[in-house]
């Protein structure tokens, strides 16, 4: 999605700290302020992979749409938080709490009761995030998949201290309640839909329950300047509802916070508390630690990678895997997806939300299916269980209903490559059965449709083969863009017509596989570019590749002309050749019309293999590599968009691609690290070598795969997963672009 422009203001201390170190483990090597500043959008979340809840440093209160909970350029923490903000994005938190430790209880809201954050006294790690406040508190954050651990150390002389627990519902419409006969602090966060269905309410709500490692002493409740002592229930008027309590601090400065969450009830939130392991806050800290080092520890760079390259890369593995998130409970319940608040079981499963698929569908999910096939096999499943609860296959499904946002189909992406790939234990008919749905039918009332079923520009896409201007797709996030969602439907389309195939549906697989070549009515053979058209047949007027266009979704035609995923030798054809195709991809690089903080141009660098040029792919892959990916909290150039960004580098520093999600190739590049191995989940290793790269090499001269001249420019994935050798021989080189 677009990028936030936010402010960069980083102190010479924090770059020193952030690019210092020596070669430690892989969740050592983490830094979640990577991508904090700018346009990033992520936020220093602690825990572990994939979880449910993120616990994060917050710095804006609220769940406002485009506003991450923490931001490196804001000098003030009000407090932390527990969120389900999409790593990366521009949508919105929902169902929140926010914890804050203080000495006094004289001022409660967010702005008033917060602490002068320098970055010289936090520490970020994927696993823990630690800061000390002016105050005097020290604060130690950790997390387990479906609830939050926090340590507060107030200072010596302190003979009490109190805990402000905040839901952070935008509308105000949560309710906070203080249990001291329980000892507890609960709350519910009703969350409300963005996009399709526009401010209207779920029917879930985030519940939370707060319990403490020593007895508190209730103090009051408070919803902006309405406070109330003494008493024990708030729910928000017109701001979000708190409440909070009081420790005496005699015999220990210690006060150690547990927050169970659910999204279904304050009970599933206290037996969600279950899962915090005995033996204290350190514990909790070592368990998430080491499932981090689990999980990154799939992927082992090889002594001679630098620093702050480590860093970057293990910080990318990480982004990568915190969402789609875990929204099932221990016991398995979850919200029905588009269920107005009715509840399921997932049965042999975990069932996940947040599917940012017009993003993910590219690199993060291709790259589970290589590093966690049993986890994306739950991720398809899940995917099935909404089409079936909802009717439809989702776009891109959030908060557990259907939001209309972006573009495509891209549910079919998902399924077909983790079928290709051999992830098959789904039902593979039913899957068939709603990608089809969605491929040829619409929902059967305006009013489904408009809360985001189906896709969008069915019935013209269907009648023309494409979207013709005429059809503005008005009942869509995303009005218009009528090529992209042309080009991106027909990719789709293709996609729907393997897995006919696949499930024994051969007449019908012909039928999507000739929709696949729609492609060719939105790309204008007389110009060579991917163009808008209107119902007659005639191409828009006035044209220009390298500008902006109502029909092009967050790129550029010259972009877009290049999503042809399912079929790249037809498209070298269309455009005159391979001589051809490939001046089109220079003409767009020379004029700077790549633009890599946004998905349409992440497949871009890799085409040059198509035309028989993989020396310039390597060139490309290179220079994004080393020029737009950083060791600091400005390191990403857009929107890591759920980990898409960061998926992208994790495969192109390893030296391959999946440029078209759905079948088994990867296109290569030339890898970053002198050497990598990969731990695969069937027990076989594969490691990539090649010399050289660390001191600055890309060209490749020659490419073996156990000790075998592959003679191609892609690896399969039966390849890639049956281990080996993988072996770059690297030579000098000039710019291959100046050539």
């Amino acid at each position: 999605m677009k990028p936030a422009r936010l402010p960069l203001l980083l102190s010479s201390g924090l770059l020193v700290a952030l690019s210092a170190g020596a070669q430690v483990s892989p969740a050592d090597a983490v830094n979640p302020l990577i991508g904090t500043a700018a346009e990033g959008q992520t936020f220093p979340a602690a825990g572990v992979p994939f979880a449910m809840t993120q616990w994060t440093p917050q710095t804006r209160d609220g769940e406002t749409k485009c506003i991450a909970p923490y931001y490196v350029a804001d000098t003030r923490l009000q407090g932390f938080r527990g969120s389900h903000f999409l790593s990366g994005s521009c949508t919105q938190d929902y169902g929140s709490v926010t914890l804050m430790p203080l000495l006094s209880s004289k001022v409660l809201d967010p702005q008033g009761r917060s602490s002068r954050l320098d970055h010289a006294r936090e520490k970020s790690r994927a696993y823990e995030y630690s800061v000390d406040l002016d105050t005097g508190i020290h604060a130690d954050v950790t997390g387990t998949e479906r609830s939050g651990v926090m340590r507060f150390r107030f200072p010596d002389g302190a003979k009490g201290g109190f805990v402000a627990v905040q839901e952070n519902h935008r509308l105000g419409v949560g309710t906070v309640r203080i249990n001291a006969a329980k000892q507890e602090i609960t709350g519910e966060n009703p969350i409300f839909r963005i996009y399709a269905g526009s401010g209207k309410p779920t029917g879930n709500r985030g519940y939370f329950v707060v319990r403490f490692s020593r007895p508190f002493t209730v103090g009051g409740v408070w919803s902006g300047d309405s406070r109330k002592e003494g008493a024990q229930e708030q729910s928000g008027t017109k701001s979000a509802a708190g409440a909070y309590v009081s420790f005496d601090l005699a015999g220990s400065r210690d006060v150690v916070a547990q927050v169970g969450t659910s999204f279904t009830s304050l009970e599933a939130a206290r037996r969600n508390l279950d899962e915090v392991p005995a033996g204290g806050f350190d514990a909790v800290v070592a368990n998430a630690k080491a499932a981090w080092e689990s999980a990154l520890g799939q992927i082992q760079v090889g002594p001679t990678a630098s620093a702050s390259d480590r860093t970057i890369f293990y910080t990318a593995l990480f982004h990568s895997m915190l969402l789609p998130r875990i929204l099932s409970d221990r016991d398995g319940s979850y919200p029905r997806f588009a269920g107005n608040g009715k509840i399921e079981v997932a049965k042999g499963f975990t069932y996940y939300d947040d599917f940012s698929l017009w993003d993910t569908f590219r690199a993060v999910h291709p790259l589970l299916t290589v590093l966690q096939p049993k986890r994306e096999r739950d991720m398809v499943q899940s995917l099935l269980v909404k089409g079936e609860q909802g009717g439809f296959l989702p776009i891109y499904p959030a908060w557990s209903s259907y939001t209309t946002e972006m573009v495509g189909d891209h549910a079919d992406a998902v399924i077909a490559d983790a079928y290709v790939k051999g992830i098959r234990n789904f039902d593979v008919q039913q899957a068939y059965r709603l990608m089809k749905k969605n491929a040829t039918q619409g929902p059967e009332t305006k009013e489904l449709y408009l809360d985001g079923r189906g896709r969008r520009g069915l019935d013209s896409y269907l009648k023309y083969g494409y979207i013709p201007l005429e059809d503005h797709i008005s009942d869509a996030f995303h009005p218009d863009e009528q090529v992209s969602r042309t080009l991106e439907y027909a990719y789709d389309d293709f996609l729907v017509g393997r897995m006919a195939q696949w499930t024994g549906h051969g007449a019908e697989a012909k039928q999507f596989f000739d929709r696949g070549q729609n492609f060719r009515k939105v790309i204008d053979p007389s110009v060579g570019y991917a163009r808008g058209r209107h119902a007659d047949g005639t191409w828009a007027t006035p044209f220009d590749p390298n500008k902006a266009a109502t029909w092009i979704t967050e790129g550029l035609p010259s972009q877009y002309t290049f999503f042809v995923l399912q079929d790249m030798p037809a498209l070298v054809d269309l455009l005159g050749g391979k001589p051809k195709f490939t001046a089109r991809l220079d003409d767009l690089f020379k004029a700077g019309a790549y633009n890599h903080g946004n998905e349409p141009s992440h497949h871009l660098a890799y085409l040059y293999n198509f035309a028989d040029q993989p020396a310039k792919t390597q060139f490309q892959v290179r220079q994004i590599l080393r020029t737009l990916y950083q060791d600091s909290p400005g390191g990403l150039q857009g929107n890591d968009d759920a980990g898409q960004m960061s998926a992208w580098y994790v495969f192109s520093a390893l030296g391959f691609y999946p440029v078209t999600p759905g079948t088994p190739r990867y296109e290569l590049g030339v890898p970053l690290f002198d050497d990598a191995t990969v731990r695969l989940p069937n027990g076989h290793r594969l490691h990539i070598v090649a010399t050289g790269a660390s001191k600055g090499m890309f060209k490749v001269r020659k490419v073996t795969l156990n000790g075998r001249v592959l003679g191609r420019t892609y690896l399969l994935h039966d390849e890639l997963v049956a281990g080996g050798e993988l072996r770059f021989e690297l030579e000098a080189t000039s710019n291959p672009q100046q050539k």
